[in-house]
């Protein structure tokens, strides 16, 4: 369920309502716009009626969620989300071009790399600093000072840099030298921990 707060909505009509969720043991999700806030009901709301909140005060409208990915969905979330890095803007309608090697292998392999994707006009530039393979004698990719080159490509070409995490422990080490953290798709299984690819 979504409920949309009037313009003029004022700070204890929002309270309110967000009171009346967590008495019907459900949990808030509140997004707040230049314009208004939208208030999401986390949890089952099958049993809420929805006249039950459209009549308190600074409510303006309530209607039901039926996508299975609520959070995400333009019914919750009307515009669109906007994420400025280093000058680049992505989400705003322009073309945003990432490119790079699938792994950092040298110093001047990456910086070559980010010399050519500029030059035809890449936006950020990607590169792998670990590599994780199923076979253990195979390139794991250079670690810290894979991001470390990623860096020094970064400040000599001035592109944005985005690279993969493996785990939640690497975010803050990673976070020091890339401009946007990649989850692979392979990482959302925990793949550093099981198969020891772990940043050491």
């Amino acid at each position: 369920m979504v409920i949309i707060m009037e313009v003029n909505a004022n700070d204890l009509q929002i309270k309110n309502v967000i009171e009346q969720i967590h008495l019907k043991g459900l949990k808030p999700h509140i997004s707040t716009g230049e314009e208004r806030t939208i208030i999401g009901v986390i949890g089952d709301d099958r049993k809420l009626q929805e006249a039950n909140f459209k009549t308190l005060p600074g409510v303006e409208n309530v209607f039901r969620i039926l996508k299975p990915y609520k959070l995400v969905s333009r019914e919750f979330k009307r515009d669109s989300t906007i994420i400025h890095i280093n000058g680049v803007s992505i989400g705003n309608g322009h073309r945003v071009v990432i490119a790079g090697p699938c792994a950092v292998e040298s110093g001047e392999q990456i910086l070559k790399s980010a010399q050519i994707v500029k030059s035809y006009g890449a936006n950020i530039l990607r590169g792998g600093a670990f590599k994780p393979r199923t076979n253990p004698y195979t390139f794991q990719g250079l670690g810290i000072d894979g991001l470390k080159l990623l860096q020094k490509a970064k400040q000599e070409t001035g592109l944005p840099i985005v690279t993969e995490v493996l785990e939640a422990s690497d975010v803050e080490l990673v976070s020091e030298y890339a401009d946007i953290l990649q989850i692979g798709t392979r990482n959302m299984q925990n793949c550093s921990a099981s198969e020891g690819n772990g940043i050491s």
